[in-house]
């Protein structure tokens, strides 16, 4: 097929949605940033106490799963130090870390979410709010299993190490981070985005997902029930980084060669294949200087275990309710 390269057809194919992503994922990446670097999330904490109490962890827990809203390294510092004063066991190392789950998830999810929306629109509030209920039915399924796995523990209240960081927070400060995050993040975004979407523009106006599209004709596979196009959000998702799957996406999208629906499934399917590989790449570094090596391999293992059941579940059950 003759490639096309007129000027309506690149400008409305290519070159507008890229200075419209260009505008939004600035403005997305800036505001994402500075609700973190604010710590705004915190407010969410105030779950912690009861569901501790319900899922039969101490204190220490709770304390831990607070923290864990603006920082997953000091959450899991705090759980290192009681293991080994002996204040909890392994059981509970491994549920307690397993419950900081929902607010680890909710510590990043204002930038997932302002880095997803300028790329696939409507689809990313589908899709965030996939992820962030497999985060929430993570943690109610810690606290269930808590209920008959733990033993029994007095009432108590949950310690408030958070109030001294409030205090001491500065917001002028919070606004320099936002600002040296942003710039950094801004370029490597950009550096995925405009070749990506180039590369999707190619492939379309060649015809080659047309070609794919009667190979795959009739035959089965793990794949089988999305169309082509995904297999590309599929592979960048799992072999390049979260943007990239973001970028690939959005091209299928801007030129209606994928539903929403669709588009959501590829990215549930990516998020799940690539946990392991980006698991062991960015967790195991940091877990081992905190944990022992054969405990941060045990607690990476439970995580994405447990991570990829409930994306799984999550997934399935969207692909059957649409």
């Amino acid at each position: 097929m003759e490639l096309d390269i007129s000027w309506p057809v690149l400008w409305t194919g290519l070159f507008w949605p890229l200075i419209r992503l260009t505008f939004f994922i600035s403005l997305g990446l800036f505001v994402g940033n500075l609700i973190e670097s604010l710590h705004w999330t915190r407010y969410a904490a105030i779950v912690a106490a009861p569901l501790a109490r319900r899922a039969r962890l101490k204190d220490i827990s709770a304390a831990s799963f607070s923290m864990a809203f603006f920082s997953g390294i000091a959450a899991n510092t705090l759980l290192s130090e009681a293991y080994d004063k002996g204040a909890i066991s392994d059981r509970e190392l491994i549920f307690s870390n397993l419950f900081n789950s929902l607010p680890t998830y909710f510590l990043h999810l204002p930038t997932i979410f302002f880095i997803a929306a300028p790329f696939i629109g409507s689809a990313a509030t589908v899709y965030v709010g996939l992820t962030a209920f497999a985060a929430v039915l993570r943690t109610f399924a810690i606290v269930l299993a808590g209920r008959f796995l733990l033993p029994p523990l007095p009432e108590g209240c949950l310690p408030c190490q958070l109030e001294e960081m409030d205090k001491n927070r500065d917001n002028s400060s919070a606004l320099k981070k936002t600002w040296k995050r942003f710039r950094k993040r801004l370029p490597k975004v950009l550096y995925l985005t405009a070749p990506i979407y180039t590369f999707f523009f190619v492939l379309k106006q060649v015809g080659v997902f047309t070609g794919l599209q009667e190979i795959m004709a009739g035959q089965g596979g793990l794949f089988s029930f999305l169309p082509p196009e995904a297999l590309g959000i599929i592979a960048f998702h799992m072999f390049a980084e979260f943007t990239a799957g973001l970028a690939a996406a959005g091209a299928m999208i801007t030129d209606t060669s994928l539903t929403q629906s669709q588009v959501v499934l590829a990215l549930m399917l990516g998020n799940l294949l690539s946990s392991p590989m980006r698991a062991f790449r960015h967790q195991l570094p940091y877990y081992a200087g905190i944990f022992k090596p054969r405990m941060a391999m045990k607690l990476i293992a439970c995580s994405q275990t447990l991570r990829a059941v409930s994306i799984a579940l999550v997934g399935a059950a969207y692909a059957f309710w649409i």
